[in-house]
């Protein structure tokens, strides 16, 4: 059968780029086309249109590239009408994937399946009507997403566990167990260039006092994003005057640096989840400009209590958020300093990680979720909802 993917970001091409080998093992006879990056074209068909090139977030950022998204949707539409897939899957990405999946449903082309719900939960609720209309099947990595979907808005979905565990274990099977060397601090300032650039300066701040005090043994280690050049960290290191001989980028190898951290640093997102399976302590940051103004709106804004998907997972707070004006190089050093080996906060936040490991369920995540599109398109199982 023909599969047409859509995934419009770094995690969006790991997480597709499994679910495709699955959906080989499933189909001995799949055929690829999609929007993605790298990780899915190395697993074979036709790579139609890089991520990179629509991966524009915020109103501001859309608004400037309006057109080339526009341009993006329309060569996307008529790739599908053009190759009649069996099935288009949509991964995350809800502005673009969400009028992917109309275009389809108004034309009567193919089921649409969706891995990687979207995050209608913390903001744009209204968009589970789209979804209704426009879905066939939406396949949940989160578990509290089950009772979102099916308790709140009474819409069927399938669970089918985090692709996070599959990849941490995966690695670890590969590599071994985690093994902190006891020097390492893991920063992990995000994927966006904006979010980087206001993240990564605070938390080089922060860590400062720690790997330039005399015999300190800290060294700062920085997750580098795919795309995006190592010039561009150089230069935000330059400028908070941290010590270079302190510092070292890390490209390519998060799970190898998260394996051998000690505490980290993270700005929210996936990055949370793997450093929490990795059994590394961190603080979550996140800065944003006009703090005192977003932390009055939050309220209104967000409609969960949390941004990490550690504490939304366990339902608690099991890591600390600095999110807006209290992320400041003060408040993460604190918190950093409870989570170092003797810290009174670290033990309880590793009982912490185990009890979301629990919830997050059992690897084969990506297994699941091939085995029921391909039962779906066979005619086997699965309800329509």
């Amino acid at each position: 059968m023909k599969y047409f993917l859509i995934a419009g970001e770094a995690s969006g091409d790991l997480h597709a780029s499994h679910l495709m080998r699955e959906l080989r093992a499933a189909d001995p006879e799949a055929q690829f086309r999609f929007f993605g990056g790298n990780r899915m074209a190395a697993v074979g068909g036709e790579l139609l249109c890089h991520y990179e090139s629509l991966a524009y977030m915020g109103f501001l950022q859309v608004a400037l590239h309006l057109p080339t998204i526009l341009r993006g949707m329309k060569r996307c539409r008529e790739a599908i009408d053009a190759w009649r897939p069996d099935a288009v899957i949509l991964v995350d990405y809800p502005g673009f994937n969400l009028k992917m999946a109309k275009f389809v449903k108004q034309h009567a082309l193919c089921p649409v399946f969706y891995y990687i719900a979207p995050k209608i939960w913390a903001w744009k609720e209204h968009r589970i009507a789209a979804i209704r209309r426009h879905v066939d099947r939406l396949f949940s990595i989160l578990p509290f997403e089950v009772d979102f979907f099916e308790g709140k808005h009474r819409y069927p979905i399938s669970y089918v566990g985090n692709p996070s565990v599959d990849e941490v274990a995966a690695y670890q099977r590969t590599h071994g167990l985690p093994a902190p060397d006891g020097h390492t601090l893991a920063l992990l300032p995000g994927s966006r260039r904006a979010e980087i650039s206001d993240n990564l300066s605070r938390m080089l701040q922060a860590a400062a006092p720690l790997c330039s005090a005399p015999g300190a043994p800290w060294e700062a280690c920085i997750a580098v994003a795919p795309s995006m050049p190592k010039d561009f960290y150089l230069d935000i290191l330059r400028r908070s005057g941290f010590p270079a001989e302190r510092a070292r980028l890390v490209e390519n190898d998060t799970f190898g640096l998260l394996s051998r951290a000690t505490a980290a640093l993270v700005t929210s997102g996936t990055a949370t989840l793997e450093t929490a399976l990795f059994g590394v302590p961190q603080v979550v940051c996140y800065y944003m400009r006009c703090g005192w103004i977003v932390a009055r709106l939050r309220p209104l804004l967000l409609k969960v209590p949390f941004i990490s998907l550690v504490n939304l997972i366990a339902g608690r707070e099991v890591v600390k958020e600095l999110v807006a004006a209290e992320m400041c190089p003060r408040r993460v050093r604190e918190e950093l300093l409870r989570l170092l080996p003797g810290g009174q906060g670290r033990e309880a936040m590793l009982r912490g990680y185990a009890e979301m490991r629990e919830r997050l369920g059992e690897p084969g995540a990506p297994q699941r979720a091939a085995g029921e599109m391909v039962a779906w398109l066979k005619g086997k199982s699965i309800t329509n909802p």
